[in-house]
């Protein structure tokens, strides 16, 4: 790589990246020569991104919820990569936060997940795909494994990645004939600092859900809290930020990039066990699987 043509060529945009996957995906894609622009809500986040990176690395204010922001965003970079383009944008903001008993969550914060999890990576891919058309670039989204065997308590994340995956899929035959791929990254657990803040609010939540909550669903509640608690568990399971980033990596340099990239052994498992049986069958080993770690017998 040589000229600022060429770095421009080479140059993305990754939202939400101020820490877990999306931090390691910007530190990792700069070490390997991108040109990043790492979307970040705070300057702090920004700053702190600089400290271990080269001088390619350059953070962008942007709040994927916030249309004026996406904006100024987009005037930002386009001034910086004029007709080269971006060679990829990788949506990847999230937040986890409307967890919890669907029969009890609020809409409003089922509104926000959602908001931040789909609508957000939609208005940002409309907004940079002139860039994306002009650098002969591609799209990567990051779903989860979630999407794949959606779980109990986990309800709006789940249908927020499973969307997400059929946005993928529609966009990616929408833009064949400036052939621009688009895939998604579906990793299974991820430890990253989004697991304390689920933590937190669930146990929040189980305060203060109301007595019929209790009544009906009785020891599942504080069970729930005490699975999100046990990090050493879910530590043993999960896998590595630096392993997505390396597999966002290759979606955005493969000659043929793939559709999906499964990533971490429980995500493979959950997609081969949908693949080889009925809905039933499958409904009833994630059921025994939460009754064994809640001490339950039956819900």
């Amino acid at each position: 790589m040589s000229g600022s043509r060429e770095e421009g060529k080479r140059a993305i945009l990754i939202t939400g990246t101020s820490t877990g996957i999306g931090k390691a995906c910007a530190l990792y894609l700069d070490s390997i020569g991108f040109k990043v622009f790492a979307g970040v809500r705070r300057e702090a986040d920004g700053n702190d991104l600089r400290k271990n990176a080269s001088g390619r690395l350059t953070p962008v204010l942007i709040d994927v919820t916030d249309s004026e922001s996406i904006d100024s965003a987009l005037k930002f970079v386009s001034g910086e990569v004029g007709d080269d383009g971006l060679a990829g944008l990788v949506n990847n903001a999230g937040i986890a936060t409307a967890s919890g008993l669907l029969e009890f969550l609020s809409i409003a914060e089922i509104r926000n997940l959602l908001e931040v999890n789909l609508i957000g990576h939609i208005a940002v891919t409309q907004a940079f795909l002139s860039l994306i058309r002009k650098g002969h670039g591609r799209i990567v989204n990051m779903g989860s494994g979630a999407a794949i065997m959606p779980q109990p308590y986990a309800a709006p994340y789940s249908a927020s990645k499973a969307a997400l995956e059929a946005i993928t899929d529609s966009l990616r035959l929408e833009l064949k004939p400036w052939k621009i791929p688009v895939s998604i990254i579906e990793p299974g657990i991820v430890y990253t600092p989004l697991w304390d803040k689920v933590e937190t609010e669930a146990a929040i939540k189980a305060k203060n859900f109301p007595q019929e909550a209790f009544d009906l669903y009785g020891p599942t509640i504080n069970g729930v809290v005490e699975i999100l608690k046990d990090k050493k568990r879910i530590k043993m399971v999960a896998v590595s930020v630096d392993v997505v980033a390396r597999t966002v990596a290759r979606a955005l340099t493969a000659k043929r990039p793939g559709t999906r990239y499964i990533v971490g052994w429980d995500a493979r498992l959950a997609a081969f066990l949908t693949w080889a049986l009925p809905h039933h069958a499958i409904d009833w080993l994630v059921m025994l699987f939460f009754w064994r770690q809640l001490g339950l017998k039956k819900m």
